[in-house]
């Protein structure tokens, strides 16, 4: 689980357009259906195919917690691809990205600037190309680090220059401690 690729995976979430299945059963049928067989979806949740045969048919209802959450992330991740490639095409092209956080920020500047890391509280709305390069960067496996290192170099821009209004002399942002982060659409 990772804290920036969970948070913009939720957000893609917000614009699902019907809920996904919420039983064990239903998404165990779901998976069935999307996976073309109870033997693909048995080896996906690391369990038997006839555990997997079971829940379709009812005879098992209520899942250990650890099989509970892989059953709903897998579900959820395969859930309205459709409207999910929408929601993050729009974000990347015209919309742009909320990016709700509380961290430690600061920056590297010339001397004489007030540069000393605190922790701030930001919602900033980024542009479509920082919506694009985290979506981009999330799709070809990045880690924590690197998507960190992108809403960086979107908060220097965005926030600390004002897109080239102020602080030009900015040289880097540095953005640790992160107590809680969130995007929207």
């Amino acid at each position: 689980m990772t804290l920036f690729g969970d948070g913009l995976d939720a957000a893609v979430q917000k614009a699902f357009t019907r809920p996904a299945p919420k039983t064990a059963g239903a998404q165990m049928r779901y998976l069935v259906k999307q996976l073309k067989g109870t033997r693909a979806v048995a080896q996906m949740l690391r369990v038997s195919q006839r555990t997997v045969e079971r829940y379709v048919k009812g005879q098992i209802r209520k899942p250990r917690p650890d099989l509970a959450a892989r059953l709903e992330r897998e579900v959820k991740a395969r859930w309205q691809p459709q409207i999910r490639a929408k929601a993050k095409k729009k974000a990347a092209t015209t919309d742009g990205i909320v990016i709700d956080t509380r961290a430690r920020i600061g920056y590297r500047a010339p001397i004489g600037s007030t540069d000393e890391d605190r922790i701030r509280h930001l919602t900033v709305a980024l542009p479509p190309q920082y919506a694009a390069r985290l979506f981009d960067a999330q799709q070809q496996g990045a880690g924590d680090r690197q998507l960190q290192q992108i809403a960086a170099e979107a908060l220097k821009e965005t926030y600390f220059q004002d897109g080239g209004r102020r602080a030009g002399a900015l040289e880097e942002v540095r953005f640790t401690d992160i107590e809680h982060i969130e995007f929207d659409l």
